[in-house]
């Protein structure tokens, strides 16, 4: 996670991750505009508009949602673990671009890494936890 500079525009980085997903987020100077496996945001995230308000709640904490556009790469999982983990890579990025952000961004959560993950299945066992069923003869 280090800031560059490319073509005279600085540019943050931030990795963010929930259950398997993993999302890796660039913050470039633009207009708003998000963009999540070069579709944008409002066309990869078009079945819950619930997903685009997450994704951008880290930039209107900090009144910042026009200031920058987001450039996502995301692969693993489903859509919720994705923008979860889009999100923690905004924060993350954030953090980055100015120190004094990490603060409002901790207050609110969007730091904090979500550890829940599926639970590997055991031998013996039908999945992680459910067992054959009890059979006394």
């Amino acid at each position: 996670m280090q800031a560059t500079e490319q073509s005279g525009r600085a540019m943050y980085w931030g990795t963010g991750r929930r259950k398997s997903a993993v999302a890796r987020v660039r913050l470039v100077p633009g207009s708003g505009q998000i963009t999540v496996n070069k579709r944008p945001g409002d066309l990869y995230f078009q079945f819950n508009a619930a997903y685009l308000s997450l994704v951008k709640a880290p930039l209107e904490t900090l009144g910042l949602e026009n200031d920058y556009d987001v450039l996502v790469n995301a692969h693993g999982g489903g859509l919720t673990g994705q923008s979860d983990a889009v999100r923690l890579g905004v924060a993350r990025a954030l953090c980055q671009l100015d120190p004094e952000n990490r603060k409002l961004l901790k207050v609110e959560g969007y730091l904090t890494r979500d550890p829940r993950a599926k639970e590997r299945k055991k031998y013996g066992l039908h999945k992680a936890r459910k067992a054959p069923q009890y059979s006394k003869r």
